[in-house]
This record gives C-alpha cells, structure tokens and sequence, in this order.
C-alpha cells in the first residue's frame, strides 16, 4: 500500500477551519452543544424503543436503527474535530483516517438506504392501513434492516480500499475536519479519473436512487392524504409529510452537492459548512422531526419518567 514516497509518514493533519481562526472557538461551543444535543435525544429514542412495548413497531424498529446510526456517525467525526479545535496538534494517524473514511462512508450508506425503507413503511401505514402488518412483518424488517447495513458497509469497504490505496507523494495536509473520499482523492498525485466516475456512480445509487424511491413513496401518501375527508387530518398528516421531507431534502441535498460533481469544482469552505450539515445538523433533527413529536413517544417518555419517580419514592 503506497501512502506517501515519505517512509516517516505517519498520519495526516486535518486542517479544518484554521484558515478562519476567529471562528474556531464559536463553532467548538456550537458543534459541542449540537453534538450534546444529539446524542440525548437519538438515546433517549433507542431507550423507549427498548423499554416500552406500546414502541415495539415496524416504525420505532427502524427509527431505532436511525438513531443509533446518527449517534455512531456523530462519534465518529465530531470527537477529533472538537479536539482539533481546540489543541495545537491537529494530527491523525493513517490508520484512524482509514477508519473514520470507512465508519462514516458506511454509515452515510446505511442512512440512504434506510431512509427509503421508512418511506416505503409510512407508505404502507397510509395507503394499505389495513394490511399494514401482514406486509410490514417483523421479519420483513429485519431483513432490510439488514440489507441497509450490509449494502452500507459493503460499499464502505471498496470505496475505502479504492481511496486509501492513491500514491500521496508526501502530501498529508486534508483541507476539511475529517477523512472524507472526495477530499482525499483530490490529495491524490496521480490521475483519478477512474476513481471519480466510480464514485459518481455509486453515489447515484446510494443518492439518486433512495431520493426517487422517497419521493415516489410520498406522492402516493399525499395523494391519499388528500382523499381524507377530515380537514384536521389532512392538516396534521400534511404537517407529519412536509417535516420528513425536509429531512431528507437536507440530508439528500447536501450530500449530492458534495458527492455528485467532480474534485476539481470543489470550494472546500463551502463543502466543509455542507458537511456540517449532514454530519451534525441531520442527526439532531432526525429524532426531534421523525420521534419526539409524537404523541406516542411523549407518553412513554411521561409513563418512563414517573416510573422512576415512583421507584424512587418506595426505596425512600
């Protein structure tokens, strides 16, 4: 494996945004308050996914997955880009680039995919209400829960292996806050026209594709929508659509504007804010548009806390 001609070459410095120094300490409190923010509300979804039954659905299975999925990918970049922000040495190992490139493009994978899975449920649950669960069964969900990760990861590994094999020719300056394919092929000193149309076709099936699969799912809701004799319930199942989508046009939208054109177009301040957005801002919005809104999940997070408090008054 050619890293670098460098036989010292021991990682890479991540330059993130020390172009822009008087910005470093106010993006370190709002990444760190975001990221905070996140990983409470995505574990608080997975906790009453877990522990209360009336949650044991096709729809809490997967949004369950979703959240664990945001949490590992926040984890997996955030971390050093608060470290970086903060301390002088602004370094990462070879081995943690190539694990962070393949943990967060595995992720990302898995995120399409199964985004278009719970597309396809609430499509099920609005269209067919009636034979919602002899089609969604437990075993259906599994499997493409399943096939999300698996397609995910699959990619993850090739993709990772295509990049990560580039001759470097010493380089080791990566212009963004973490290993990220596009980023790195661009760092790359030898011709990687090969590498970018194989890029750009995987990212149409991972990007394209789910985005149509969407859409299509939620024309055919709102046409149903549309046919509901209550106003109320047109209004409340109008609300429920325009936030999902608004989820998956930022979390969609910002990752074509960054995987579907080539290298050489790329302004790395403008990619470096686009990636904030899909690896912070998606995974906070997911659990407050998808979970906590719903009457369901306030009630269970409501009977969860005065259990507690109950608990606590006994053993007092």
């Amino acid at each position: 494996m050619e890293r670098a001609n460098d036989s010292a070459f021991s990682g890479f410095i991540l330059l993130g945004f020390s172009n822009q120094p008087q910005l470093e300490t106010a993006l370190f409190v709002a990444i760190l308050i975001i990221y905070f923010l996140s990983c409470l509300g995505n574990g608080i979804i997975i906790l009453l996914s877990t522990m209360d039954p009336h949650l044991h659905t096709p729809m809490y299975f997967f949004l369950s997955n979703l959240s664990f999925m945001d949490l590992c990918l926040t984890t997996c970049t955030v971390p050093q880009t608060l470290a970086n922000f903060k301390g002088k040495d602004k370094t990462i190992t070879y081995g943690g680039c190539v694990t962070q490139l393949f943990i967060a493009l595995g992720l990302g994978g898995v995120e399409c995919v199964l985004l278009s899975v719970m597309a396809y449920d609430r499509y099920v649950a609005v269209c067919r209400p009636l034979h919602y669960m002899v089609i969604v069964h437990p075993q259906l969900c599994l499997q493409l829960v399943v096939t999300a990760w698996l397609t995910g990861f699959g990619n993850s590994v090739i993709q990772t292996a295509l990049t990560m094999t580039l001759p470097l020719c010493g380089k080791n300056q990566v212009d963004h806050f973490f290993c990220e394919v596009p980023v790195m092929l661009k760092l790359a000193c030898t011709n990687t026209s090969i590498n970018e149309a194989e890029l750009f076709a995987v990212s149409v099936f991972f990007l394209v594709v789910p985005l149509s699969l969407i859409l299509v799912s939620y024309s055919h809701i709102t046409r149903a929508v549309l046919k509901m004799k209550s106003a109320q319930g047109r209004q409340k199942a109008f609300g429920t659509c325009g936030s999902h989508l608004m989820v998956v046009i930022i979390f969609f939208g910002t990752l074509i504007s960054m995987y579907l054109q080539p290298p050489s177009s790329y302004s790395q301040d403008v990619n470096k804010s686009i990636a904030l957005f899909y690896t912070l801002v998606t995974p906070l919005l997911n659990p407050l548009i998808y979970t906590l809104r719903n009457k369901e999940v306030k009630g269970a997070l409501r009977t969860l806390m005065l259990g507690k408090i109950e608990g606590r008054r006994r053993r007092g």
